[in-house]
């Protein structure tokens, strides 16, 4: 049997993960959410839903949910030790996809302690798990938060990552280092990715172009901050998850390879915010009503993913550009809302 654990299954990326044909050749591919509510559990239950597993709010903890597939579903808290313990028992897991995390730099902000116990606790326990209970490849969800304000571009996995200016940046990073840890005391070949603007159909309703498809539709005005003078590396979800599953069996593991390794996952050319807003009216067929703001605590000016390192052990760069990407954002969202 060859098993495969994907945490935050009902996530964004998770979602997506699930539905690449990679995973075909796994004979169980066991999916982990808590379904909390930082953002509407609803957007959850209907992703996993076209996932196949029927699942809502009655559903129990470390219930098994199957598909058609014979996949299954655990609602289960990565911080509860005692379940993560029980699901590596019970399927020898080959690999391990860890993308379970709270997310969000500016709820960090004011919700410290959710981002200690599910980035910090919850992570270490996976480590845990994959110790005691050994994975050819555990490969982990990073953020390019972690370069900070950095202004030295495109960001390099080489370049300095000591000051974090948001605490959800600060768990990330000190996700790369317990990781890092562990795979030089307990031999676990792991790679961390550090993601780039993730972006795409049934994606978070607190991404801002989420948010600004909400706000356009319903005529209400959008934020636009540091006056609107931001470039952000937006990567399209299916490039994403390529890229998972072409690395998913790559770990590290010649005599002379560090274990641990640390990968930028991007399209690698910022866009203007400007011309980002652009094409989410275009593709809406509204115009936006703009409020331009002060930067906000936590935020960066830039970002831009060095991705030749990923492209050189993968072979793949990623095709979608924005304005594609966006238009099938646009078509799910017209449909999900019922425009």
């Amino acid at each position: 049997m060859k098993n495969i654990l994907i945490t935050g299954g009902a996530g964004f990326v998770g979602f997506h993960l699930s539905r690449h044909s990679g995973l075909n050749d796994y004979d169980r591919v066991v999916l982990v959410d808590n379904l909390n509510s930082y953002y509407d559990p609803s957007l959850k239950y209907g992703r996993l839903k076209e996932l196949g597993f029927l699942v809502d709010e009655s559903t129990p903890e470390m219930t098994a949910v199957e598909n058609e597939k014979g996949w299954v579903f655990y609602r289960a808290d990565l911080k509860n030790r005692d379940q993560m313990e029980t699901l590596f028992k019970e399927y020898p897991f080959d690999h391990v996809v860890h993308l379970g995390a709270q997310a969000g730099v500016r709820y960090s902000i004011e919700n410290p302690e959710s981002y200690v116990d599910s980035n910090l606790v919850g992570f270490v326990n996976i480590l845990e798990c994959c110790r005691h209970h050994p994975v050819k490849h555990l490969v982990y969800a990073s953020s390019s938060s972690v370069y900070g304000a950095n202004t030295k571009v495109p960001f390099h996995e080489d370049d300095p990552v000591t000051k974090p200016i948001s605490l959800y940046a600060a768990t990330k990073r000190s996700n790369e280092l317990l990781a890092y840890s562990y795979s030089h005391l307990y031999g676990i070949p792991t790679t961390g990715l550090r993601f780039f603007t993730v972006y795409g159909p049934w994606g978070r309703p607190d991404m801002a172009y989420f948010l600004f498809a909400e706000k356009i539709i319903k005529g209400k005005t959008i934020q636009v901050f540091n006056q609107g003078d931001m470039k952000r590396d937006f990567t399209y979800v299916d490039d994403i998850t390529e890229s998972i599953t072409r690395l998913i069996e790559k770990p590290m593991a010649g005599k002379d390879e560090d274990p641990a390794r640390i990968l930028n996952i991007g399209h690698g050319s910022p866009v203007d915010l400007s011309e980002f807003i652009r094409i989410i009216e275009e593709n809406l067929g509204m115009k936006a009503q703009k409020e331009y703001l002060p930067m906000q605590d936590g935020d960066v000016p830039m970002t831009w993913a060095d991705t030749s390192r990923l492209e050189e052990l993968t072979g793949y760069s990623p095709k979608v550009t924005l304005r594609e990407g966006i238009e099938q954002f646009a078509l799910w969202y017209k449909e999900y809302r019922n425009l």
